[in-house]
């Protein structure tokens, strides 16, 4: 049965529209052309107005769902999976839920163009087209040394950081501009993901906190690369950017 609980979010031009497609109808989550001047987002989730601890899923639970995007080289990030919002800061006001900065949980089939380099390991892939995974708690003593070194070294940072969150990835060799089937399955000691019903990754490394859906195309860009150089913004789009996506299904 298709998922239906989803909230659309929309940012200084993105939109999320309803699309036919044969028989069936499909999502396209479409960003304008713009300068690099503002943030751009088309965005649907599950958990909009939901104080992170009663975010909706835990495990287990799959996601089932067709998607292709505009193009090979999107700039910014996009993608679908679980995760915890982990950067979003809301004090409750206007009926959103009660969220702090914290670590991040996720479980996702990522996209991130070049200027992106989203990994703490040397050993993963921090950019392209990922199945990727990430466990944290919701703290560890070694965030303390973590948060006064950043000053002063911010290699050193992020090789603590390494420590602390558990993270583990595959760079996906698909060419995302084609209709592919993906699904992931969320468990308690593992996740795996497929693609066109064939498994590509999996990894021991499973999220415990509470998670929500989220699929979403943006034009942001982070990186805290392996020399600890830290950069993060909004990029250019030179021409719309859109991700398709259809019978999104999520499972226990």
């Amino acid at each position: 049965m298709a998922y239906t609980k989803l909230n659309p979010q929309e940012i200084a031009g993105g939109k999320v529209e309803l699309i036919s497609h044969g028989e069936s109808s499909a999502y396209r989550l479409w960003l304008p052309t713009g300068p690099a001047e503002e943030y751009r987002l088309a965005q649907l989730d599950d958990y909009a107005k939901t104080p992170r601890s009663q975010f909706p899923l835990r495990t287990p639970h799959s996601l089932h769902l067709s998607a292709r995007t505009s193009s090979n080289s999107i700039p910014g990030t996009w993608g679908f999976g679980f995760w915890n919002y982990p950067f979003g800061m809301s004090l409750g006001f206007g009926g959103t839920g009660w969220r702090l900065p914290t670590l991040p949980n996720a479980v996702w089939f990522f996209g991130a163009s070049p200027e992106n380099y989203l990994s703490f390991r040397d050993d993963k892939p921090a950019h392209g087209f990922l199945a990727q995974v990430f466990r944290s708690p919701s703290f560890h003593p070694w965030l303390i040394p973590a948060g006064m070194a950043l000053p002063f070294s911010r290699k050193w940072t992020r090789q603590l950081m390494a420590k602390v969150i558990g993270e583990d990835g595959k760079s996906l060799g698909v060419d995302i501009t084609q209709w592919h089937i993906y699904s992931l399955q969320w468990r308690a000691d593992r996740v795996l993901f497929a693609v066109d019903d064939e498994f590509i990754f999996e990894s021991t490394v499973s999220p415990a906190a509470r998670l929500g859906l989220v699929i979403w195309i943006d034009n942001q860009y982070a990186a805290f690369t392996p020399e600890g150089k830290i950069g993060f913004g909004v990029l250019a789009n030179p021409e719309p950017a859109w991700l398709e996506v259809k019978d999104i299904e999520l499972t226990t």
